[in-house]
């Protein structure tokens, strides 16, 4: 079965094949103004517009001729009430061309956090996970949730948060730190190298709250710095340390909680900011948390086709609130 996947996001243009357990992904990022911290999402939706066609393009360019079968696309951010952001629905006017167009094709509606579990998923090779439940660590720009996966009606798998930050979002830290230090957004690409200058032991105290955690002293802590001239390195680092140490005092307090009901659970971390080698090497030593690999860490639209092969060789079902 050929899946065509698509995902416009607020940072990416992305879109990709699924065929024989295979994945071939062509992305590009939305255009920032220099010292910007992101977009809004009339500009998002405009550059989606302008890159989506040349995107599709590009991958279709390296595609065999067999018709694509299915369709699944990111609509929504969450899939809970209310979630929404305009940049999706130029992803999901294209899809459902796509499907209107291809015969036969059905058409899929995913939440973008449900295709960065499968995405997360499929790199790291644990696919047969959705069959079980697991933990898993959602970190963006947009989103630090943590989250209990658990299998649902007809064969699917439902995701409930559980924890997560309280007010600043870790991908937010990370860019703002970032542009504090001269970077260009998106950031952490940049700000992993940087941190990975500073050789010497950083101090942090994560600010944790149950399942939950407070990430806004991060920025405060890293300006503070900066106006005392530290080096840039260091207060990479101490940004990336930051982010790491309450991820892992959220993490024991979720295996201390659902642990003793469900077995000891798996763990999985997804997102962006789980692109940094510092915190995937601390997690996977000290947790045996899976990562992804950093194309698959990114947005993108890998896990949208896989979700729609699924779902149309499975008959899985899911309901949009």
């Amino acid at each position: 079965m050929k899946a065509l996947g698509i995902d416009t996001s607020n940072y990416t243009t992305s879109a990709a094949l699924y065929e024989n357990g295979s994945i071939d992904m062509e992305k590009k990022l939305l255009p920032t103004a220099p010292g910007a911290l992101g977009l809004r999402q009339s500009d998002a939706v405009f550059a989606h517009v302008r890159q989506l066609g040349d995107v599709v393009a590009a991958l279709f360019a390296r595609a065999d001729s067999a018709p694509v079968e299915v369709v699944g696309v990111s609509a929504f951010p969450r899939r809970e009430k209310g979630s929404y952001m305009p940049c999706f629905l130029v992803g999901e006017m294209a899809a459902r061309v796509a499907a209107e167009t291809s015969p036969h094709s059905a058409l899929y509606r995913f939440s973008h956090q449900e295709g960065h579990l499968v995405s997360a998923l499929y790199s790291a090779g644990k696919l047969d996970w959705l069959d079980r439940p697991f933990l898993a660590f959602h970190l963006s720009g947009g989103t630090t949730d943590a989250l209990l996966v658990t299998p649902g009606e007809r064969g699917s798998f439902s995701v409930r948060q559980v924890g997560g930050s309280l007010d600043l979002k870790a991908g937010q830290a990370v860019d703002r730190v970032g542009l504090m230090l001269g970077l260009t957004f998106p950031c952490g690409p940049q700000l992993s190298a940087l941190a990975a200058e500073w050789q010497e032991p950083v101090k942090v105290r994560p600010v944790l709250k149950g399942t939950g955690c407070c990430l806004s002293g991060i920025e405060n802590k890293c300006a503070g710095f900066l106006r005392e001239g530290r080096p840039a390195a260091f207060i990479a680092r101490y940004c990336l340390e930051s982010i790491r140490a309450a991820l892992a005092g959220m993490t024991e307090a979720l295996l201390r909680e659902f642990d003793p009901e469900y077995g000891k659970l798996p763990l999985l971390y997804a997102g962006g900011v789980m692109a940094s080698t510092l915190i995937r090497e601390r997690m996977e030593r000290d947790y045996g948390g899976v990562f992804a690999e950093p194309q698959f860490s990114s947005d993108n639209a890998a896990g949208t086709a896989i979700l729609a092969a699924f779902a149309a060789e499975r008959g899985w079902t899911w309901t949009r609130l």
